[in-house]
């Protein structure tokens, strides 16, 4: 019990911990400095913005799970994606909220999905699928930044030949143990494995969905870097879009590390370094961070009206509905 009491309060120490060593490397003076011209139009912006981004997410949620037999009304995938949203915002590890929904959707119906999946596996890979599938556009994208940011292309070499040379050769330890872990994994959860990557075709990369799944992320890729540009605009920063557009993407790839609560801490440090790698202010790249954070923590703040909204739950009868 104290050992799970301590896990808990790991990420949110790192996070203020983060923080404060950011903050004291900056001089609070400096920081303040970045917010001295709010513009309130911006965040009416931004937060305008987050609607459709969240409806669009809730349409690829929704997209991902029909083709695994496990449909949901469009209005409770929006509902369910708000709490969602808003539980990633105050809980460690910025996926519990995912796992309430795929915990949630699983609760309706007790059938079989098409291909003889329980639907309550098929909704979990419903939602593995779907983040997967955002996180690989988000990749992509960054990868695609990289011709337009060449100071970050020399900050990415630095970083490979640091860690792959000298005291810091973690990186060829790691690709040498790839291999035993993916053996492990094989063998330890091989049916799971195949039923998940049975999944991923069918709901991923099929011919006939492919193409809505990439274009549904990439347009909620550029809805990310649409609101982080409104909230460098909202705090009077005047920095060039077609500059700051590419280090975004950037940004937004630390906060997949689940080390902190939502992303506060590691955002702010990846922000920092990335405005330094670029030649700009880190000051101003945190405080973006910083107004990012803010503007997300508000536009999920409807999940929290919803959260005690009651899971409709199917009679046992009901029967999944084919693929569309």
């Amino acid at each position: 019990m104290a050992a799970r009491r301590l896990k808990r309060a790991l990420r949110p120490a790192a996070s203020l911990g983060l923080l404060a060593a950011i903050l004291l490397w900056l001089e609070p003076r400096t920081l303040a400095a970045a917010f001295s011209a709010p513009e309130p139009a911006w965040l009416a912006a931004a937060l305008a913005l987050s609607f459709p981004q969240l409806a669009l997410s809730a349409w690829r949620w929704r997209l991902t799970a029909a083709r695994l037999g496990s449909p949901l009304p469009f209005g409770e995938a929006l509902r369910e994606y708000y709490v969602a949203t808003f539980l990633n915002q105050i809980l460690p590890g910025g996926v519990m909220g995912d796992a309430a929904r795929a915990w949630r959707h699983a609760r309706r119906p007790r059938t079989e999905a098409e291909g003889g999946t329980p639907v309550g596996i098929a909704a979990w890979h419903a939602v593995i699928i779907e983040r997967a599938s955002g996180q690989l556009a988000l990749l992509a994208v960054v990868l695609a930044t990289l011709p337009f940011a060449p100071a970050l292309q020399a900050a990415g070499a630095r970083l490979f030949a640091s860690s792959a040379g000298g005291s810091g050769s973690s990186l060829p330890l790691a690709l040498a143990l790839l291999p035993v872990l993916v053996g492990v994994a094989l063998w330890r959860g091989r049916r799971q494995l195949v039923r998940l990557g049975q999944a991923v075709h069918q709901a991923l990369l099929a011919r006939e969905v492919l193409l809505r799944q990439l274009l549904a992320s990439l347009l909620i890729v550029a809805s990310y870097v649409g609101v982080y540009l409104c909230c460098m605009r909202m705090i009077g920063i005047d920095t060039p879009a077609a500059t700051a557009a590419p280090l975004v993407p950037w940004v937004l790839l630390a906060m997949a590390i689940p080390l902190s609560v939502a992303g506060w801490g590691i955002r702010e440090g990846a922000a920092a370094l990335v405005w330094t790698a670029a030649g700009l202010d880190p000051a101003q790249g945190v405080a973006i961070s910083i107004a990012y954070g803010v503007v997300v923590l508000l536009s999920s703040l409807p999940g929290a009206l919803l959260l005690r909204h009651p899971v409709r739950r199917a009679p046992p009868t009901e029967r999944a509905a084919p693929r569309p």
